[in-house]
């Protein structure tokens, strides 16, 4: 049994075992009623043995070996268990101890309020027993686990695809063994062929795909659901290997389910659509959300005419009409992807079309972007990709000169007037700008939706879809065009190249942050070099405010961008695991992870230089798209391409230590610190205690002429007397500089200032350059 953790306080348990079964393909056929506020239909999941128990049989351990008689080929259908909201509550201690995760019986315990206890933290998640159910008669099922939340799970079978006509080809590789095995044994290697058919296959394994996810059922298999996972066995099968690897799971959700929300467009019209919950899509279907489970996936989504269903897939689905006032959309993905990337959203949306000659002008003129330095030198094309084999855009050479991909805009009827004098044209801008900064687009299609305004979020990105709030809209361009740059940069940093361990967010958030600006001044041509250089200084000086406030008003543990440190990635045996704060309700409007990220990826950029530094993005994308990465891998990579003379105090190691393992803002570089003591220059008052604890955080004495004129001026401001003697030292010491200070010293009319000028003006003025000396003496005479 899992242990129940408190959703606004713990970690979010990722609960799949993933180890064992790794999941492929999704198949949903699901229909939509809003009367209800209910999704109800059914899903098809196609396995593949996991790595962790082939890794054991290819060892030679021990492992278990399902051992039953050839009657259980042809035996009826098992009746399954009832969905059970608490897996204590079955009729037995033995039918308990059947569903227990860790194969141990445990008492789930509330408090008078009904809220769950959390005795022992993730119980199931770090045992390596978790794949098993251990009966009170010592033999073993295989349980498969999967993360599911807030659904009403009616029936679970395993799928006879063998029956499906033409699936004869892939069974001619089948090792068979056994009499009692063999149509066991046919189906999961039906299965095991279809999932790996190779990239330039992916028509036809869709289309067999859409015909075994309508084969008939073979036999119901017993289940349980328990707060965050769905709990499937067969009686008598031991082992991953034998266990389906084709099932359906037919279900419904709830309307309280927190993975979509129900809600009325801005006028007045009901939708639904999946907002970025924290807990994912487990509330949308039984799923694997662990990152490392890549999978693809198909659905056809039926609803009532009037309505429009938008979807993260590859195809501009056109409705089919099943009957009258009934309507089905189908879409599809190739490129694997977490389950946590599926998004879907059904509302009466009208498309946002151009509507006049300003427009096209616009767009033809702002597809014409250079091509990046990598794009126009082909040869690294030859290189073969490091990820799973999907149909590749990187390795398609139309794709590859793809500047701005087809795209359309959905929003609301009251909207689409504001939609169409500014985000329709910006779209294709924004995408040409990235297009010109990181080449080749990870995804065929875009899709942009303005969505209702309880959308808690500026705007969320999805493959081939992204979600933008109505607060975009209104007051020019600007923020409806920067946060576009940041979503669209989401389609290489989190989606085409994701967090391998989500607690790793900022691998997301800050490179889009950092990359928003990169994109936004490529896609403003008409502004010169200077003033787009400007709206990047004042918009790092608004984040430094921000990040500052943050840090002083946040719990310190969710300032870590890496806070499972040496761990970060580690999973449990069983492929289970945590995303650490997951659940915290504060956590979702935190800043942190992009603001804290983008600096440190600033910081990178100014000392390698900024054209180096986006030649080594660039490189990166190329390396690492379709793959989950840790942040080493990044830092490792950006860090060969320095020159040896500016590596100096900078490894991975020190990274870790200074940003990315420890709470509060990191150790700043000097220009860094110069924007920060020059945004509290404009502060009206700071006592002593806040400028003696500035001093020694960031050790300012020993810094630069320009961090210590700074830190002076403060001093002078403020009357801090324990600085006065930094003030005579730099006007001793750094001449060049000083002059000004001397104005500030009697500008205040403060007697110990004025006295202080006077004192280090008449100790250097014998070696004073004339000119200065002149003004300086006008000054103080």
């Amino acid at each position: 049994m899992e242990t129940q953790l408190d959703p606004m306080k713990d970690d979010l348990p990722l609960m799949a075992n993933t180890s064992y079964m790794l999941l492929k393909h999704y198949v949903l056929d699901l229909d939509v009623d809003f009367e209800s506020k209910v999704i109800e239909g059914s899903i098809v999941l196609f396995f593949e043995t996991g790595s962790q128990y082939r890794k054991t049989i290819s060892a030679g351990k021990e492992c278990c070996q399902s051992q039953f008689d050839e009657t259980c080929k042809m035996r009826a259908s098992e009746p399954c268990h009832i969905p059970m909201t608490n897996v204590s509550t079955c009729s037995s201690k033995t039918e308990c101890n059947d569903f227990a995760v860790s194969g141990k019986e445990e008492e789930a315990t509330s408090d008078e309020n009904g809220n769950h206890s959390n005795n022992e933290q993730a119980s199931g998640i770090s045992s390596s027993k978790d794949c098993y159910d251990i009966e009170d008669h010592g033999n073993k099922d295989f349980l498969l686990v999967l993360d599911c939340c807030d659904l009403s799970v009616l029936k679970v079978e395993e799928l006879d695809v063998a029956a499906v006509s033409g699936i004869e080809k892939f069974t001619r590789s089948a090792k068979l063994t056994g009499v009692s095995k063999e149509l066991e044994n046919i189906r999961n290697q039906i299965v095991h062929e279809l999932v790996t058919l190779p990239a330039d296959r992916w028509k036809e394994q869709l289309y067999y795909f859409t015909h075994c996810s309508q084969a008939p059922g073979c036999g119901e298999l017993l289940f349980s659901t328990g707060t965050w996972s769905l709990e499937i066995r067969k009686s008598g099968i031991q082992s991953p290997a034998d266990f389906p690897h084709a099932i359906r799971i037919w279900y419904k959700t709830k309307p309280e389910g927190k993975s979509v929300t129900w809600t009325t467009d801005q006028s007045g019209r009901p939708c639904v659509y999946t907002m970025g919950s924290p807990i994912n899509n487990r509330a949308l279907f039984p799923c694997q959300e662990p990152p490392t489970a890549l999978s693809t996936w198909q659905a056809s989504v039926r609803t009532a005419a009037g309505f429009v269903v938008l979807m993260s897939g590859e195809n501009s689905a056109e409705p089919v009409q099943l009957r009258e006032g009934i309507l089905s959309w189908y879409y599809y993905v190739s490129m694997p992807m977490p389950a946590s990337t599926f998004t879907i959203a059904v509302g009466c949306w009208q498309e946002v079309k151009q509507q006049s000659f300003k427009q096209k002008a616009a767009i033809g003129a702002n597809t014409e972007f250079s091509l990046p330095s990598s794009q126009t030198d082909l040869r690294w094309h030859e290189e073969i990709c490091g990820h799973v084999e999907y149909p590749c855009r990187f390795q398609n050479p139309a794709a590859r000169l793809q500047a701005v991909i087809p795209h359309r805009v959905f929003a609301p009827w009251c909207l689409m007037e504001s939609c169409e004098e500014y985000l329709l044209q910006l779209v294709p801008q924004c995408l040409s700008a990235a297009y010109a900064t990181l080449g080749t687009h990870p995804f065929s299609r875009l899709d942009v939706l303005i969505v209702p305004s309880n959308f808690s979020s500026l705007g969320m990105a999805s493959p081939h879809i992204i979600f933008l709030s109505q607060s975009v809209l209104p007051g020019g361009s600007h923020l409806c065009g920067t946060r576009l740059c940041h979503e669209i940069a989401h389609a290489w940093f989190g989606l085409a190249i994701g967090a391998r361990d989500w607690t790793e967010e900022w691998i997301s958030e800050g490179f889009a942050t950092f990359l928003e600006d990169i994109f936004w001044a490529r896609a403003q041509q008409q502004l010169p070099h200077d003033e787009i250089k400007e709206q990047q200084e004042l918009k790092a000086l608004l984040r430094w405010r921000r990040l500052r406030d943050e840090v002083q008003n946040s719990e310190e543990e969710l300032q870590v961008l890496r806070p499972k440190k040496e761990t970060t990635g580690e999973v449990s045996e069983s492929g289970a695991s945590v995303v650490k704060y997951g659940l915290k309700a504060e956590k979702i409007f935190m800043q942190v992870h992009y603001l804290k990220g983008y600096f440190l990826l600033r910081s990178l950029a100014r000392k390698i230089g900024e054209v180096s530094y986006l030649a080594s993005l660039r490189k990166f994308v190329i390396k690492f798209h379709g793959q989950l990465v840790l942040s080493q891998d990044f830092l490792s990579m950006l860090l060969e391409d320095i020159p040896k003379q500016k590596q100096s105090e900078l490894t991975v190691e020190s990274i870790f230590q200074n940003w990315l393992d420890t709470s509060g803002i990191p150790k700043l570089l000097p220009d860094q610190l110069v924007l920060l003591l020059e945004f509290l220059l404009e502060e009206k008052t700071l006592c002593p205690r806040i400028l003696q604890c500035l001093e020694r955080t960031y050790q300012l004495r020993e810094q630069d002429a320009e961090v210590r004129h700074r830190w002076c001026e403060l001093v002078i401001k403020h009357k801090y007397e324990p600085g006065y003697g930094d003030i005579e030292r730099f006007l001793r010491e750094d001449q060049a500089m000083g002059v000004y200070l001397y104005g500030e010293l009697m500008v205040n009319e403060d007697a110990k200032q004025q006295e202080l000028a006077r004192k280090c003006f008449a100790a250097a003025q014998e070696h004073m350059d004339a000119s200065s000396a002149k003004v300086v003496a006008e000054m103080l005479f």
